[in-house]
């Protein structure tokens, strides 16, 4: 039996590539698991496997208890000892360790063979995880390299060498693409799994990291730090926009990308499905990286609104489908790639929104700061949307208006400082005459402040707030409408 175990230890760590080491803790768990099994009693068995000549011992043990824990007697008096028992015969013994008896070993037979044969299934898939976390745990983020093993539903196990695994879930695959069984494939790996269900290596083909990593390979020039890559956006499988820039200036970044007759950004094309990129010019005026991005059309103005983090984009009406792309998709990738939220209109939707914001703003300073049109129609036309600004606005920065001196500058910004004042005043009345109901103020995502905004325009309760619509809240609040959403969502939580 000693041999038998030697050649079983040898040909297992052969086959899975597992130090065998962690195959002789396997048999030896399998056989003090059998050992066990003789006994009626519920006992404790540990086997010691001598490593050069397979030879083993058996010895049942018993853990050592303190007396505190065994006023009621032994929890499990057939493999536990109480600390004063055990002292008897080793006066230097702790709680915790263990103390042993040799017994009669059970043969390594079919029997024995059979229970050890889960054990070692088990370790060994244990130790074959500990191998590829150890190896790809730093490796998040890399590209990936491997032969397509199987396709199962959509889904895809890649075999990376080296009895290494990834799996490519249907979502993370480009749309229509055709894999077949011994497909070489590349793609971004994504996470690795510590977890013992599951595929422990997940990849992605569709992530935007991906294509930036492909270009990294494809351009010499990114891996030497000459350009860098600021940022990309994908619609797998269809079309992709990437972000680039250099310090150099006799490089050109654009160039250098799409290299020699466009070799290679078709070698980055051919990987992704046929996927088309557009190489964009990176600029540090945020505007000017939109008019990039929104190519091939051609932007005729753009309004940038800051605050909202988006911009008006206009062109001509023969480049509208141009700009927006089939299904949105071209607005859709320079959004995702600059960063911006982009409203694409033609050059006269665009002048009829800002006469229309001019004359709001207009209607508004003469009623509310009780000026003339003239004045009214100088501030809007100077960029001015409301009382904040003319009321904080530095004052020799109005005085720059060729058409304002001290006295009009004084008068405006102590009108708009009055309105504010008074507005304020009115909120906290407000808030002090409407009391928001408990059950509000226990929605997840409403703090004290908000509660007592929404019950003074009339959301006290829960229920309030759960049967207005998203619009209505961003109305009421000037919250984001993603914000509004959350908020309806949890207090709706009581219906269902």
């Amino acid at each position: 039996m000693s041999k038998e175990i030697l050649l079983v230890v040898e040909a297992v760590s052969n086959e899975k590539g597992v130090a065998p080491e962690i195959i002789f803790e396997a048999i030896e768990a399998a056989l003090a698991s059998a050992t066990k099994k003789r006994y009626r009693e519920d006992i404790e068995a540990r086997v010691s496997i001598d490593r050069q000549t397979g030879d083993y011992e058996t010895f049942r043990r018993w853990e050592i208890v303190e007396e505190e824990h065994t006023s009621d007697g032994l929890e499990f008096p057939s493999h536990q000892i109480s600390l004063q028992e055990a002292r008897v015969q080793n006066a230097d013994i702790q709680p915790g360790e263990f103390i042993e008896e040799p017994i009669e070993s059970i043969a390594f037979g079919r029997i024995a063979a059979q229970t050890a044969k889960q054990v070692i299934v088990q370790k060994v898939r244990e130790a074959e995880r500990a191998q590829v976390v150890e190896a790809y745990r730093d490796r998040v983020g890399e590209l990936v390299n491997g032969i397509v093993k199987r396709v199962e539903r959509g889904h895809i196990m890649l075999d990376l060498g080296g009895n290494m695994e990834a799996f490519i879930p249907r979502d993370e695959m480009i749309p229509r693409e055709s894999i077949r069984p011994g497909d070489r494939l590349r793609g971004l790996l994504r996470q690795v799994n510590t977890e013992s269900k599951g595929p422990q290596l997940l990849v992605s083909r569709t992530a935007p990291e991906l294509l930036i990593r492909l270009f990294s390979l494809e351009v010499p020039e990114i891996g030497e730090g000459l350009i860098e890559i600021m940022g990309a956006a994908r619609d797998p499988g269809l079309r992709a926009k990437i972000g680039v820039r250099t310090k150099e200036p006799r490089i050109d970044p654009v160039g250098a990308c799409v290299g020699m007759r466009g070799a290679r950004v078709q070698a980055v094309s051919n990987e992704l499905a046929g996927e088309r990129v557009d190489i964009i010019l990176w600029d540090e005026n945020p505007a000017q990286y939109v008019i990039n991005a929104m190519s091939p059309a051609e932007v005729g103005s753009i309004v940038v609104d800051e605050e909202a983090n988006s911009m008006d984009v206009a062109v001509s009406e023969e480049h509208l489908s141009q700009a927006i792309g089939r299904g949105g998709q071209n607005v859709r990738l320079a959004s995702q790639l600059t960063g911006w939220e982009l409203n694409v209109m033609t050059d006269r939707q665009a002048i009829e929104k800002v006469e229309a914001e001019v004359e709001r703003s207009l209607m508004m300073f003469m009623e509310q700061l009780d000026v003339d049109e003239e004045v009214a129609t100088i501030l809007a036309q100077e960029g001015f949307s409301n009382i904040d600004e003319v009321a904080y606005l530095p004052t020799h920065e109005m005085l720059a208006i060729e058409e304002f001196d001290e006295s009009i500058v004084t008068e405006l910004q102590s009108r708009a400082r009055d309105i504010l004042l008074n507005r304020e005043i009115a909120n906290e009345e407000r808030l002090g005459e409407s009391e928001p109901a408990p059950d509000l103020l226990d929605v997840d995502g409403i703090d004290g402040e908000l509660a007592y905004t929404l019950a003074s325009r009339g959301v006290v309760t829960r229920e309030d707030l759960a049967e207005q619509s998203v619009d209505e809240l961003v109305e009421l609040t000037d919250m984001n409408a993603e914000r509004a959403g959350a908020l309806i969502m949890a207090a709706r939580e009581i219906w269902f």
